[in-house]
């Protein structure tokens, strides 16, 4: 790495951190954090009280960013949690070869368009494997976490307890770039809306539509539920998430049992949703499995109930 690139990387940082990003260093060419996890914690410095995690750390302070970064040519995260941001990760599928694959601007924009609005321009940057990340502030009056696929496939979302990579970092060779607009939008009260999970206190009970109102009302009335069963799960702290995820695949394995959702969509929502509250795969898996088996078994196929 050459010393105009590196330079280039501090002022990224520099720059991140005048708009009150906070932001701390990513291992060079990667998006992994550049700062030792709690294993390998010396309990010294900034851990000299307890190990402080990479969002802990993240800063603003121009002194503490040019020391870090006169180290070596890091890329550089912003802690979107702390910088009052939202971003909406516009992904593109693993497998870039199949052309009939839908990317997370395309499953995006028909989000948009099925909760009639238009997709939100804002401050967007494009990231080394070609999909975007749309830059929002955060809600004041609600505080959101990370979400994985809940809004649609391909479509996560980083806030509290996320980070992402900022614009004059490189990736396998790929620089993220500034693309369109600059300006930083407010995320919008309709996606808002759909990132808030509801209270489980005050959250009521929504019967059924009967089966007579068509499968097309039957589906939307799932694919909602879906969302909103993931966002809960996204939203539960230590401590209630492999209830809530539980609770969740119960919930839901009555619409795989009357054809109204996929199996396999059930479970890749709750399994990002569980990742996203800090499950582990393993943990997510298990319970997901034996969750759903037993709903299934216990809510028979429509048409079938005496």
């Amino acid at each position: 790495m050459t010393h105009d690139a590196r330079s280039a990387l501090l002022h990224a940082a520099l720059d991140a951190a005048e708009r009150g990003w906070h932001v701390f260093p990513l291992l060079p060419g990667t998006k992994r954090p550049a700062l030792h996890g709690e294993a390998s914690c010396p309990g010294t410095g900034p851990c000299a009280s307890g190990h402080m995690k990479w969002e802990q750390r993240a800063t603003t302070d121009p002194d503490r960013i040019c020391a870090a970064w006169s180290r070596a040519p890091y890329n550089v995260g912003i802690a979107t949690g702390p910088s009052g941001l939202v971003v909406v990760d516009l992904d593109v599928p693993k497998d870039k070869g199949s052309s009939d694959a839908p990317d997370g601007a395309e499953t995006f924009q028909a989000l948009c368009e099925r909760n009639r609005q238009t997709v939100p321009r804002t401050h967007t940057i494009r990231t080394a494997s070609g999909g975007t990340h749309l830059y929002f502030t955060a809600p004041a009056a609600a505080r959101l976490h990370n979400t994985a696929g809940t809004l649609a496939p391909l479509v996560d979302t980083r806030a509290h307890g996320g980070y992402v990579v900022a614009a004059g970092s490189t990736v396998d060779g790929t620089l993220y770039t500034l693309e369109g607009p600059a300006v930083l939008r407010p995320l919008p009260a309709w996606l808002t809306a759909l990132l808030v999970p509801p209270h489980p206190v005050n959250r009521q009970p929504v019967p059924l539509p009967a089966t007579g109102t068509g499968t097309g009302q039957r589906a939307r009335y799932a694919e909602a539920a879906l969302n909103r069963e993931a966002a809960i799960v996204a939203g539960t702290r230590e401590g209630g998430r492999n209830t809530a995820l539980l609770r969740a695949a119960r919930a839901l394995g009555r619409f795989v049992a009357w054809g109204d959702l996929p199996r396999h969509v059930v479970e890749e929502a709750l399994h990002g949703a569980g990742e996203a509250a800090g499950l582990s795969a393993a943990e997510c898996r298990a319970t997901l499995r034996s969750a759903l088996n037993w709903s299934i078994a216990h809510n028979p196929p429509r048409g079938q109930v005496a």
